[in-house]
């Protein structure tokens, strides 16, 4: 699971940035490739979710093969998406192909991925601890392309005319060999991107070759999968089953939130707290915390339910939200809001992944002679967590691309970005989640109506061969 997580925390706390102050695009355009990269994830999401559900068996299983040969694009795309190419005319168009054709091959890789909880075990428990161990890896996941990306990169975001340094030297100095320093600056952060890419590109190899090597799908015996569906059928299929509805635009909601958050949250450390040299620390520290607590959320919802470790868990978040723009820029305590964020990212990270197949299970009793459309149920949520969250409205505030210093206007809109959106974006969706039907209860009693509906298929299939042999 870490390779998706490592990608994507990469991207989503350092690509905006990147392209804005590394590949020095004009913001409208780093808005434009930020905005299509993600609406085209959401619509390859579903459509990589149908072609799996219609893929045969094979002797490696039937996620498998997609996860195996999508690998190499993904590695090869990722890493020319951190490449500055030697031309300006085009290199719009550079960042926009490799950024979508990545995100496809990274659907093509996590959609079956995800899919295979449901092909590890037909019991909730080992299924609720896989995804919590799962989910751990994939926070520690986060933590790596944080840490890898962050603290390569980190080191290069140095500013000649930041505060405090252009007081301590002569003016003229500076304007006289800041041009000629701008290059060498540059062209060590263009470098350091470079490594990092090519680092998790080749951590991204290694979780792959384990997951194949080490992961075996297990077929179910006595059923087979339905008759194929079109996508339209299979769109119906999954829209018209209530309870997956209402965790999905639920989870929607939340997920947006954090988005905006991870998106914007560089940009704030670096521009509205005025912590450039500790931003890439921040943002660890944040993904150190919710790894450590993701335990505890296993234990949480095993305990208290799942539905009270949603409002709990993602609540949790709202008042340091709330707490990082009211104060004055200090350091200490940008860092322990970040520890406190940590534990709701932990929560934000594992609870929709642990909800998701009791939804899928609840389908199943109501719908007993359709089976092998998991792969729908699961790229449709990918779907809705990959919904593009907001065009970049920085274009807007005056943002200035090269810029070690921002206007005001940058500054509030950051604000706004990652404190009151965000906290609306999360009353929304645990609102929508309160009306999600799915207790202790009910998940309860589906586990023994499914064992049944196992037992008595295998049961027929006994008495079929047996039958069978008797002729």
């Amino acid at each position: 699971g870490a390779p998706y997580q490592i990608t994507g925390s990469a991207l989503g706390f350092f690509l905006q940035i990147y392209l804005l102050d590394v590949a020095q695009l004009d913001p409208f355009y780093a808005s434009v490739i930020l905005f299509v990269g993600r609406a085209w994830d959401a619509i390859t999401d579903p459509t990589v979710g149908f072609l799996v559900s219609r893929s045969r068996w094979t002797r490696v299983g039937h996620m498998m093969p997609w996860i195996l040969f999508s690998t190499p694009f993904a590695v090869l795309t990722y890493f020319l998406i951190w490449y500055v190419p030697p031309f300006e005319q085009g290199k719009v168009m550079w960042y926009l192909i490799f950024y979508c054709l990545f995100q496809s091959m990274q659907t093509c890789f996590h959609v079956p991925y995800s899919a295979l909880t449901m092909f590890i075990s037909n019991d909730q428990k080992e299924r609720d601890s896989a995804t919590a161990y799962r989910m751990m890896v994939e926070v520690l996941g986060t933590v790596l392309g944080t840490a890898i990306q962050g603290q390569i990169v980190g080191g290069t975001s140095d500013c000649l005319n930041e505060p405090g340094v252009s007081d301590s030297r002569n003016i003229s100095t500076i304007n006289a060999s800041s041009v000629a320093l701008e290059d060498t600056v540059s062209a060590f952060e263009k470098h350091a991107y470079l490594i990092a890419s090519g680092v998790i590109s080749i951590i991204y190899i290694l979780c792959a070759t384990v997951l194949f090597l080490g992961v075996k799908e297990q077929k179910e015996s006595g059923r087979k999968n339905s008759d194929p569906l079109t996508f339209l059928q299979g769109l119906w299929l999954v829209m018209s089953h209530g309870p997956y509805i209402k965790l999905v635009i639920g989870f929607l909601f939340t997920s947006l939130a954090f988005m905006l958050l991870e998106g914007n949250f560089a940009l704030f450390i670096t521009y509205s707290l005025g912590h450039r040299k500790h931003f890439q620390n921040i943002l660890l520290v944040i993904m150190l915390s919710g790894t450590l607590t993701t335990p505890f959320w296993q234990w949480f919802l095993s305990r208290f339910g799942k539905k009270t470790a949603v409002y709990f868990g993602i609540t949790w978040a709202v008042p340091f939200m709330i707490l990082i723009v009211c104060i004055e820029s200090n350091l200490i305590i940008s860092y322990l809001v970040a520890v406190a964020a940590g534990v709701s990212v932990a929560a934000a990270f594992l609870l929709p992944w642990s909800m998701l197949p009791d939804a899928v299970d609840d389908f199943k009793v109501k719908n007993p002679d359709i089976h092998g459309h998991e792969a729908l149920f699961y790229s449709f949520y990918v779907y809705y967590s990959c919904l593009p969250p907001y065009l970049d409205i920085l274009i807007f505030a005056g943002y200035v691309t090269g810029n070690c210093t921002q206007p005001k206007t940058v500054s509030f809109t950051l604000n706004v970005l990652v404190s009151p959106v965000p906290v609306c974006l999360i009353a929304v969706g645990l609102l929508i989640l309160k009306t999600y039907p799915i207790d202790e209860e009910r998940r309860q009693g589906n586990q023994k109506l499914l064992q049944q509906i196992l037992d008595s298929e295998t049961d027929s299939d006994s008495e079929t061969s047996a039958l069978g042999s008797s002729v």
